[in-house]
């Protein structure tokens, strides 16, 4: 057991996951189409509103982008090679949802016809949404019954207090990767759960979301699309302009974080359409970059990070951009240049074994408000008061830090400001050390723990911080995060 954890840790942070596919992987070998002769197959149609046409809608198959004319037309020639094709719904208008709970924006082609029709009727908001709330769901990441079930009844349920609470007639979700745990039939189960939500949910691909044994990237989201629709596209609320990537690359036996050409030229033509200095949100179930990289030097990083990242970053440029990611089962909140990139902690913490991920941060979700085209964000623990955003450890409760107090502010970021009192006095502020979460050792350290993913482990953090206390009476500890919110806990 000692090995095979030793073996772990030689694959990185963020390769975890990979094995639960090895059981699937070579299962059996799945059928493999002919090949078949490219055809050129043109698209006419037209985005309307109340039998009005819907000017400059950008709409495309995934390699090329038109928009619309006066008078809501489209023509779009594509071709054989390509699945659908889809809008970037406007600001201003209703996202509609499929049977399955997901956002409803594409329609298949038809490979049989040279030429056809395609009609996108949409639907006037009810109310601006220049005002609006998202919630990012990463990771629910379901593998049996039991999980299914804990999602269906325990973490479900929370967002459906959380949704009832924002009240918000514009709130959409995104589902951020590793939706299922390799078994695709559980699709059926997280479907469930987004019905659940009755708000439209955008659904992004994760390296366990994938068809394995297939012969090439290209074959591995069949299943997903199947279910879902496109891997990558867009779309616009209010001011703020979202978009969703899929940076899994299948290489085989395994996976890489890397963003192909075809994506980068169709992003470059999406980006276009939008006016520089605008807040752009893209999605993606690989973070780009994480601190893990320098907390764990030694490892290897290539399916933890998106290789190309700095090609992405470029066509942002210009816009006021957030990554929002997944994958790795931990938080992080990178600032790099004009790309704030957030890794969101999970549904599913440590893959279902407990309360919390393995860096301490609570299993639960991202809620997000755009005013305008100002972004504000918290974390929602699972079971937990929107405003639980820290966690504090008495002195002697973390092994290597005997001497002093302990705290992890999971969502902390270097705009947040943190200090104690003792006796309505303020004391100074703790010192960020990078360290383990106290807790996760608990219930992480050990090769028979925890007992439902024995092969967990506590993981370096950036968001521990310690302190020493003169005295405890009336101690009190003061979170303010980068928006002003104060959180405070009384010892």
């Amino acid at each position: 057991m000692y090995k095979r954890r030793d073996f772990i840790k030689t694959l990185g942070l963020t390769s975890v996951g990979y094995f639960g596919i090895q059981e699937s992987l070579f299962a059996k070998p799945q059928n493999i189409a002919e090949p078949q002769t490219f055809k050129s197959i043109k698209v006419r149609g037209r985005v309307k509103v109340g039998g009005q046409g819907i000017h400059r809608v950008a709409v495309s198959d995934g390699r090329s982008v038109v928009l619309t004319n006066s008078s809501g037309e489209f023509d779009l020639l594509t071709g054989s090679d390509r699945e659908f094709v889809f809008i970037s719904i406007p600001s201003g208008y209703e996202i509609k949802k499929l049977a399955n709970g997901s956002a409803d924006f594409f329609q298949r082609i038809d490979k049989s016809k040279s030429e056809q029709n395609m009609g996108f009727d949409l639907k006037k908001s009810g109310s601006s949404d220049e005002n609006h709330h998202f919630l990012l769901l990463s990771d629910t990441q379901i593998q049996n019954d039991y999980e299914a079930n804990q999602l269906l009844t325990v973490a479900a349920p929370d967002v459906q207090q959380t949704i009832k609470a924002l009240n918000d007639p514009n709130l959409f979700g995104i589902g951020c990767g590793d939706l299922v745990f390799d078994h695709l039939e559980l699709f059926k189960d997280y479907k469930q759960s987004v019905q659940m939500y009755d708000t439209p949910f955008f659904q992004v691909i994760g390296n366990h979301d994938m068809d394995l044994g297939v012969r090439s990237d290209a074959l591995s989201n069949q299943t997903f699309s199947s279910h879902f629709g496109p891997t990558y596209y867009s779309w616009n609320r209010g001011e703020v302009h979202y978009v969703v990537l899929d940076d899994v690359f299948y290489i085989g036996s395994k996976y890489i974080g890397y963003i192909g050409e075809e994506q980068l030229a169709w992003l470059e033509q999406d980006l276009a359409q939008v006016e520089k200095g605008k807040t752009v949100v893209v999605s993606l179930h690989i973070p780009t970059y994480t601190g893990a990289v320098t907390r764990y030097p030694d490892r290897d990083t290539i399916g933890g990070t998106v290789s190309n990242r700095d090609h992405l970053y470029k066509l942002l440029e210009g816009y006021n951009a957030h990554l929002l990611s997944g994958h790795t089962h931990f938080n992080d909140n990178m600032i790099m240049g004009h790309v704030y990139e957030h890794c969101h902690g999970t549904v599913c913490g440590a893959w279902w074994s407990g309360p919390i991920c393995f860096d301490g941060t609570p299993s639960g979700y991202a809620v997000y408000e755009a005013r305008g085209s100002e972004l504000k964000w918290q974390y929602k623990g699972t079971g937990l008061d929107i405003n639980e955003q820290f966690r504090v450890y008495d002195t002697g409760y973390h092994p290597d830090f005997p001497a002093h107090m302990s705290l992890n502010c999971w969502n902390y970021d270097p705009a947040w400001e943190i200090s104690w009192f003792e006796n309505g006095m303020k004391k100074g502020s703790p010192e960020k050390i990078v360290a383990k979460d106290p807790w996760s050792m608990e219930l992480h350290t050990g090769p028979a723990l925890p007992k439902r993913r024995e092969w967990v482990e506590p993981q370096l953090n950036d968001h521990m911080f310690f302190f020493k206390p003169e005295s405890k009476d009336d101690l009190v500890v003061e979170v303010k995060d980068r928006f002003g919110n104060v959180y405070t806990k009384k010892v």
